[in-house]
């Protein structure tokens, strides 16, 4: 005799394949004040300038760079180059695997970590 699943357990199965779903068909978008250039080596840069009160009173004491520099990985900087606006984050994922194919897997659940930090970064917006 085969067991069924609970109600409870299958609602919960159904709300992560929407979520799922709901995630494929997000639009990820650049925050247009950020600033990032391209490495000679075709890898991007992102730049973060530390004008704040707080970051200059630290540059009293300290020495801090006044623009943080954060370089991104090839397929971090793939991702980047990729996010245009109007692409879905499905269509990018499927960019992604042809460019990289099973070196990239588990492609969706990097994939997502990876726009979660970019989000919450606020480099960003879904």
């Amino acid at each position: 005799m085969g067991e069924q699943a609970s109600p409870l357990i299958s609602k919960a199965r159904n709300n992560m394949a929407k979520k799922q779903a709901n995630f494929l068909d997000l639009v990820p978008k650049k925050i247009s004040s950020v600033q990032w250039i391209v490495l000679d080596n075709g890898c991007i840069q992102i730049q973060i300038p530390r004008m704040s009160w707080l970051d200059k009173a630290v540059r009293l004491f300290a020495r801090t760079p006044e623009v943080m520099k954060i370089d991104l990985d090839e397929y971090g900087s793939f991702i980047w180059k990729s996010i245009d606006g109007t692409k879905t984050t499905h269509e990018l994922c499927e960019e992604l695997n042809n460019a990289f194919g099973a070196d990239i897997e588990p492609l969706y659940e990097r994939f997502g970590a990876y726009v979660n930090i970019l989000k919450n970064n606020n480099f960003i917006k879904i």
